[in-house]
This record gives C-alpha cells, structure tokens and sequence, in this order.
C-alpha cells in the first residue's frame, strides 16, 4: 500500500508540511515494498485549484492513505471519489508519522476546512 505524506524536504526525516496543495513536495512510502521516493508537487505553483490537483496527482500514483494536518473541502471531494483516507498527523518527521501509522496509532482526519480559495490574491 502507499502512503502520501507532504513534507517541506526531500527526507523522510522532514518535518510534514502544514499546506496539502501547496506543500513543495509529497513522500510516497511503499509499505510492502519498505521504500520511499519524493514526488515535486507541481499544484503548489497553481493560480488556483492546488489541493484539486495534488489530490489527483497522488491519485495517479496509486495512493490509497494520505497522512496530513489539514486538507480543504474541494481536495476532499477529489479524494473521497478516489477511495483514499485520510489521516491526521502527529507532531514529527515523516518517518514518525509512517511508523505511528503502522501502530494504529493515527486518527482519520475529518475536519476539513473550506479551503484558500484565490490564494495570494486580494
């Protein structure tokens, strides 16, 4: 199974970014497999639509799990159409969270909040 995790770096000890659509960068960690790589989040740079477009992204890259602090309601939809939980992080690494995880020890996260729509404009 793979997990997503948005990290501000490309370490698996990298603290996980506060922004879903707008982290720089998403872990995919292999559970089966024991691995990782780094995907560049190409939605961060996005005028608009960026949690939509990440969403999708990890999607295609056949994520079933999403590990995170927050996400807004327009990604949610895209991810609930793709069969996708979401949990809530735990203050750490990437890495922390992975093995919290695996301890059952996350919790879904169902708050989502309405999103930054226009973001940056005024």
């Amino acid at each position: 199974m793979r997990i997503a995790l948005p990290v501000n770096d490309k370490d698996i000890k990298s603290e996980i970014c506060p922004s879903f659509g707008r982290t720089p960068y998403f872990l995919i960690y292999d559970t089966a497999e024991k691995s990782s790589v780094f995907l560049d989040n190409l939605a961060a740079q996005s005028a608009g639509g960026a949690g939509i477009k990440a969403a999708q992204m990890l999607i295609d890259h056949c994520v079933k799990i999403i590990i995170a602090p927050r996400y807004g309601e327009n990604a949610a939809k895209v991810l609930i159409d793709g069969d996708i939980k979401v949990y809530k992080n735990i203050a750490g690494t990437a890495e922390e969270n992975i093995k919290a995880y695996e301890n059952n020890q996350l919790d879904i996260l169902a708050d989502i909040h309405p999103g930054f729509h226009n973001h940056g404009n005024k």
